[in-house]
């Protein structure tokens, strides 16, 4: 019986994502893809995917040693900081309706930021907007702007709710491109010539981060900072890395692993 309700809740959701679709003329070309990859790529997400786990198992560390040997700063003071605008985000998750993606490795993104003195921050996925949260937080100190893509919540009637966590004050320093990223990117860079920051935690397929991965790279100054979340999905990041001949760091938070690195600058000790 519970097969049955959950299929039927399952084909429910699909129907009326596809529905949504439909109504959006501007999100077909997402849609031709979403049936590709669902059909006959349905393999290709998870490419790699042992590979790159035991290769991120192997040189993880903490967010907080990552922060202090790639930017000499201390984590320590973020949350007291910020207390009462994390408390406040806290309870506009609370208070949503509709389930997406929790607050990640805030402090990682803020700091990055902070060390590169960051002017313009692309980042590609919001959902409650933690992530947003954390960039703009820099941002405001020195009037920059944060560029972000992420599809509509097609199924779940959750457009309204995106980036629900950030405050009113803070939405002046943001510009929200509401597509996939191949048609938000593009419509970004027409704006933007370099970024100082790119957080990427969109599209989680193997050719989806690909395609992003090296759009974005040649747009980074040099000095800026690359952080890829859930690279244990598939062996895109690692295999990026590899093939521009990139050092990496791996962070190892919540049992997920984060991909950073600084553009053409070699750590002191070398990621293999």
């Amino acid at each position: 019986m519970s097969f049955n309700f959950n299929t039927i809740n399952e084909m429910s959701t699909v129907l009326k994502t596809f529905v949504a679709y439909l109504k959006r003329p501007a999100l077909y070309p997402e849609l031709g893809r979403k049936i590709i990859k669902n059909t006959i790529k349905r393999r290709s997400p998870f490419k790699g995917k042992a590979k790159t786990n035991h290769w991120a198992a192997s040189i993880a560390v903490s967010q907080k040693e990552v922060i202090s040997r790639l930017f000499s700063m201390d984590t320590d003071n973020f949350k007291s900081a910020y207390a009462d605008i994390l408390e406040k985000a806290n309870a506009k998750e609370k208070e949503c309706p509709v389930k997406m993606g929790g607050a990640g490795a805030m402090e990682l993104i803020y700091y990055a930021c902070e060390f590169t003195k960051a002017q313009n921050v692309l980042e590609t996925g919001v959902a409650y907007g933690w992530s947003s949260l954390a960039i703009l937080l820099s941002l405001q100190k020195r009037n920059g702007t944060l560029y972000s893509s992420d599809m509509p919540y097609l199924a779940q009637d959750g457009d309204q709710y995106v980036g629900c966590v950030v405050p009113e004050n803070l939405k002046k320093y943001w510009q929200l491109f509401r597509f996939a990223d191949r048609e938000s990117l593009p419509k970004i860079l027409k704006k933007v010539s370099s970024f100082d920051v790119f957080h990427y935690d969109s599209d989680k397929s193997y050719h989806g981060r690909m395609w992003a991965y090296h759009q974005i790279y040649k747009r980074l100054r040099p000095g800026a900072v690359f952080i890829s979340d859930d690279i244990g999905d598939n062996s895109a990041y690692q295999d990026f890395c590899n093939r521009m001949n990139i050092s990496t760091f791996v962070v190892e938070y919540h049992g997920k692993y984060i991909g950073i690195f600084v553009k053409e600058y070699v750590p002191l000790i070398r990621a293999k």
